[in-house]
């Protein structure tokens, strides 16, 4: 099992994406369930990311919703990021 670490960024972030899409809590909770227990599960779609981003992962929430993130396999942790829309969080 994976420790589940967000930043503080990505803490306002997340707190705003809610508020503008209630819709998404239940799903956004599972897919933070589902990273607890396996962050390469084929279902969240990982995948790393290049550019600036190099070094920082991605999974999907929807098709339109990602959130950055880092695995740190040795320390079982997964750092939470960033959460939006493709084009928000690949700026």
């Amino acid at each position: 099992m994976f420790t589940i670490v967000a930043t503080q960024r990505f803490l306002r972030r997340v707190g705003k994406f809610l508020k503008k899409h209630p819709d998404l809590q239940g799903r956004f909770a599972q897919v933070v369930d589902d990273l607890k227990h396996d962050p390469f599960a084929l279902h969240l779609r990982y995948h790393p990311l290049g550019g600036k981003l190099k070094g920082v992962q991605a999974i999907s929430i929807t098709d339109s919703y990602r959130i950055t993130l880092t695995v740190v396999v040795s320390d079982k942790e997964v750092i939470l990021l960033d959460i939006g829309s493709h084009d928000e969080v690949y700026r």
